[in-house]
């Protein structure tokens, strides 16, 4: 769904075959069934839930029973809890750390190896604006968006001269149905939702220029830059003024 299906569809239009994952069999099935017919594309569908720990070699384990030779990666799953950290339900706070951590940590693991033997190869990271500082009734998702963005500048710097590309996408706030999912309710937020097409064609520009960061939108680029110029006090209260988790 959302910024993955939009990655999907731009990549089948452009003649690549696919390995989509998802939890929700049925949508996963009917997303395939659509690019095939549209595009004349393979596309394998892995059911699987990343919120499970075993997720990530069982998907792996996938692509190899099919011979799938991976040439790009995304990682795109994420979930959020609006609220107070104090308030979030154990199972989704390891649901959060599980999806938007682990798994992103361990599929580029597992895949990583295999594109530098190869010596070509590229992973596309979705991290948010969130990530570039903490974000009051956000603070558990935007920690977790640090960790991408961190890990992914540390691989771009150590994959240099291997053949191999690494960015870290950084939007702001995208029209999918994320929100309600993190029960967060987006008539609130104070800044401008933008489409999952804008992401995507972001993604693609700034892996081909291989940046390290990149942000998809030109008022992404001013609240990331404008951060050198305030304390990070006031940083953290204009990021919990837009995200307007209470209103």
């Amino acid at each position: 769904m959302g910024i993955g299906e939009a990655f999907a569809r731009e990549f089948a239009c452009k003649g690549h075959n696919l390995v989509l994952v998802a939890r929700s069999g049925d949508k996963l099935q009917a997303l395939a069934e659509e690019l095939r017919h549209a595009s004349g594309v393979e596309v394998e569908v892995c059911i699987e839930d990343l919120s499970d720990v075993d997720s990530s070699g069982r998907i792996y384990e996938f692509c190899g029973r099919k011979h799938a030779c991976v040439d790009l990666l995304v990682n795109c799953a994420g979930l959020s809890y609006a609220g107070d950290f104090s308030d979030i339900p154990f199972e989704k706070f390891e649901e959060i750390i599980m999806v938007n951590v682990i798994a992103t940590a361990k599929l580029t693991r597992l895949f990583l190896p295999s594109m530098v033997a190869r010596k070509q190869g590229s992973i596309i990271n979705i991290a948010s604006l969130g990530g570039l500082q903490g974000v009051p009734g956000l603070g558990l998702y935007s920690a977790t968006k640090s960790f991408i963005m961190t890990l992914t500048e540390a691989l771009h710097e150590e994959l240099k001269g291997t053949g191999v590309k690494i960015v870290a996408v950084c939007p702001g706030f995208i029209n999918t149905s994320f929100f309600k999912n993190a029960g967060h309710d987006a008539a609130n937020i104070r800044l401008p939702i933008s489409g999952t097409d804008i992401v995507v064609k972001a993604a693609l520009k700034g892996l081909k220029k291989n940046r390290i960061r990149i942000f998809p939108t030109l008022i992404d680029n001013i609240l990331a830059f404008s951060q050198r110029l305030v304390s990070r006090g006031i940083v953290i209260r204009l990021a919990g003024f837009f995200a307007a988790v209470k209103g």
